[in-house]
């Protein structure tokens, strides 16, 4: 489970001050269940993301992740979770099998449990075509899976995505947000962040809308549908956001 608790980042900026980035943001995501974050870039998504995941520590306010403080027990926390972004840097001369092998031995997995959930995971994202194939020779779709593949190498209950489709092709796209389903029926926990309102309405169980670094409106899709008494989640999130140009 991931619970967030009155969540803060100020960051100091020369020119223009203090910066509240994210401003007391507080939700929860339960094991089995998408948890969409949406907003605009800028709005906060990133900075929410990377301090659940012990990249960021916090100003003030508390998280857990798989029921350690991330504040406190950052090891564990990232033991148990799996972040994917889209700033992810792969080494050009590895090909995509060693580099998933170097991580797992990062993550502390001996060679067997190694080999094992390699096969899966390559299997299960359509990889084994490239697995011997040099990062700097893939396509940025197959870097992605690459991305994924190290990223749960070590089978993390809790999978963090920070607009992970985005730059990716219709095809790609969809083999990431297909991945992201199998995760839920897993019964993992999923916080994905986006700006593409068409895969929250596909994904997300429930929707948290983040504007100006603060939690504007949450519920599921048909919570926020009666509330707004708008259908489309696009018209929801225009609304929530007063950006109406």
């Amino acid at each position: 489970m991931i619970e967030a608790r009155g969540l803060s980042k100020v960051f100091n900026n020369k020119k223009r001050g203090e910066v509240r980035a994210v401003d007391s943001v507080g939700f929860r995501c339960e094991p089995g269940q998408i948890y969409g974050l949406l907003g605009a870039n800028g709005a906060g998504k990133t900075t929410t993301l990377r301090m659940l995941a012990t990249i960021l520590a916090p100003t003030s306010g508390a998280a857990t992740v798989a029921g350690f403080d991330v504040v406190r027990e950052p090891a564990k926390v990232r033991a148990h979770i799996g972040f994917l972004s889209t700033a992810t840097a792969l080494y050009d001369r590895l090909t995509a099998s060693e580099t998933v092998e170097y991580f797992g031995q990062l993550f502390g997995l001996d060679s067997t449990a190694i080999t094992r959930r390699s096969a899966e995971i390559f299997k299960t994202l359509d990889m084994e075509k490239f697995r011997d194939r040099r990062c700097g020779k893939l396509s940025t779709g197959m870097k992605q899976k690459v991305s994924i593949a190290r990223t749960i190498i070590h089978d993390p209950p809790v999978m963090i995505f920070d607009e992970p489709t985005n730059g990716l092709d219709v095809m790609a796209a969809r083999s990431i947000t297909d991945f992201i389903r199998q995760c839920r029926n897993q019964g993992k926990t999923v916080i994905f962040s986006t700006h593409v309102m068409t895969e929250a309405e596909k994904l997300c169980d429930r929707i948290g809308i983040i504007h100006s670094g603060k939690l504007r409106a949450e519920g599921t899709l048909d919570d926020l549908r009666a509330q707004y008494g708008q259908s489309s989640l696009e018209e929801i999130f225009v609304q929530v956001s007063g950006d109406r140009r």
